[in-house]
């Protein structure tokens, strides 16, 4: 495949999936997000996994992400505080959700003032959130069926 060819399946690609990085120090977590979203077909959606921020920032670098799902807490940095700055820092300006196990803390209600658009519990992942989410943060061509639902 020639590199224009490699482009325009690129600009395809893109176009035809929404594109998530998401990050955890735990697999099991990619894996479990995997399986939720398997039945979503519309947006067809493509997600790389990161176990780190230093492997996330290397695949930011190197490849365009619609929407970033990052957990709170990556070894060795403290929280979203940390980590969301560097994403930032290395010219990342779509959207960033903050996952985590437990949002309560008081501290999560700084987010907006470190980058992040959004925050969510791990439990509340599901295909219908999903897509909500991509309705509200990505640039997406949201499907005529779907406008019913969220015109009301």
């Amino acid at each position: 495949m020639s590199g224009e060819d490699e482009t325009m399946s690129a600009e395809a690609t893109r176009r035809n999936a929404v594109k998530v990085l998401f990050v955890d120090d735990e697999f099991i977590e990619f894996r479990s997000l995997k399986k939720k979203i398997a039945d979503l077909s519309e947006p067809r959606v493509d997600v790389e996994y990161s176990q780190s921020i230093g492997d996330a920032l290397d695949k930011v670098k190197a490849s365009r992400f619609d929407l970033i799902l990052l957990d709170n807490r990556l070894l060795p940095n403290a929280d979203f505080r940390e980590t969301v700055p560097e994403l930032r820092g290395i010219g990342y300006t779509g959207p960033i959700g903050v996952i985590s196990t437990d949002i309560s803390g008081n501290y999560f209600q700084e987010f907006p003032d470190y980058g992040v658009d959004f925050r969510i519990g791990k439990d509340e992942i599901d295909v219908q959130t999903l897509q909500h989410i991509i309705r509200e943060y990505v640039t997406y061509d949201v499907p005529d069926f779907w406008k019913d639902d969220y015109s009301a």
